[in-house]
């Protein structure tokens, strides 16, 4: 996009980057603060509908509310701290959802693209990944970035490939050809991302498929790399986070609704249900370790060639250090209330009976029991390991 505020933008399919399909037309709506969806007729024909509330039908799809774009390309733009980088790097003309989705740049999370042109797929920038070498000129341009200091042209390329959602300072890196996300700490906590490491290894004990982290020295402390699970080699996964599956579905932030989009939505020949029980074990291991950040955006579904959804690999999970005692999605029949008689009152919206509930609530209680020795283990320093047991009481 240049200088000149354009009002519609074009929405691209990346399954295969070498080989981008047009999906439809972006279209600013809601005196500028939404951001609407028509499927091109190509994709009409032979694509697939990227959310349930948006059907392959030739309709202009309207966001559910202001200050959002309609269905899953909800999922295509950044989040807070996405937002800050392209506000005070890239300062656009405007700064309305749709400089937000184009800005997002070339390697958002997911398979979707957003590009000026509807014949050719041409993203705001199509930088090159840094390499882990660069990490810590990325620390220092993330610390630039949160003090609002001018950025160089030169670092821009840093930030540049894309961004992606979440509140806490991130960037894009390759390791060892690979993508990761690298999260850096702020100063007010700069041991989360070993305790961020320290817990999504334990939970990995407890039977969760776990996204895999790396802790990564800098000159100053110590960053997170989390690889990314929307990528397998050259291909690009199409995701959605649980508060666009949900939403798209018409259900409630809950686990139960989550189960129950599983289970319609879900893989067959009881892969289904193995990972309806792992979402349980997720919850009692959240519940546990006092990660109550749970919230919809920190879920997400894969959606398959076929159509099903398929769990992600889980991923910001650590505790939350403020003794809510209240979980950001519903647990069981008292709401959101963090205990884990009100999850085994749930159990039976995951399919599970009394009895088996118990089971996987015994099996994570054993798992996490020595949680102390395995932060320590993984260089949480005693002061953090002392301040966490305040809030993990089992």
């Amino acid at each position: 996009m240049s200088s000149d505020k354009q009002d519609r933008l074009y929405l691209w399919y990346l399954a295969d980057p070498k080989n981008p399909v047009l999906v439809g037309e972006l279209r600013l709506v809601m005196n500028g603060r939404g951001v609407s969806l028509r499927y091109a007729p190509a994709w009409l024909q032979n694509g697939f509908a990227l959310s349930e509330d948006l059907p392959l039908i030739d309709h202009e799809f309207l966001p559910r509310d202001r200050d959002l774009a309609a269905g899953s390309v909800d999922d295509a733009r950044p989040d807070r701290w996405g937002e800050r980088v392209i506000r005070h790097v890239i300062k656009p003309a405007r700064l309305s959802i749709l400089e937000f989705l184009l800005y997002a740049g070339d390697e958002r999370f997911g398979a979707l693209g957003v590009s000026t042109q509807s014949n050719h797929y041409q993203p705001a920038s199509h930088e090159a990944l840094p390499q882990l070498g660069d990490v810590d000129a990325l620390h220092d341009l993330v610390d630039e970035v949160l003090r609002n200091m001018p950025v160089n042209e030169h670092k821009r390329r840093l930030l540049l490939p894309g961004t992606l959602g979440g509140a806490r300072p991130k960037a894009l890196i390759t390791i060892d050809n690979e993508p990761w996300v690298i999260k850096f700490a702020e100063a007010d906590s700069p041991h989360e991302p070993l305790i961020e490491h320290a817990t999504m290894t334990l939970a990995a004990k407890a039977g969760i498929n776990v996204a895999e982290t790396r802790p990564i020295p800098l000159a100053r402390g110590v960053a997170l790399a989390v690889k990314r699970f929307d990528r397998i080699g050259n291909q690009r996964l199409h995701l959605l986070s649980a508060q666009v599956a949900l939403s798209a579905s018409g259900s409630d932030m809950s686990y139960a609704a989550m189960a129950q989009l599983l289970r319609r939505r879900g893989l067959a020949d009881g892969i289904g249900q193995k990972q309806i029980s792992e979402l349980y074990r997720r919850m009692i291991f959240n519940i546990l370790m006092d990660n109550t950040d749970d919230h919809e955006k920190n879920h997400a579904f894969i959606m398959t060639d076929s159509g099903h959804y398929s769990l992600s690999p889980a991923y910001d999970v650590l505790p939350a250090g403020l003794a809510l005692r209240y979980q950001s999605m519903a647990v069981g029949p008292e709401g959101s209330v963090s205990t884990l008689e009100n999850a085994l009152a749930g159990a039976k919206a995951f399919g599970l009976s009394v009895s088996v509930a118990k089971q996987e609530i015994e099996f994570v209680n054993d798992s996490v029991q020595g949680w102390e020795a395995h932060f320590r283990d993984q260089s949480v320093p005693e002061s953090e390991i002392k301040r966490l047991s305040r809030f993990l009481n089992f």
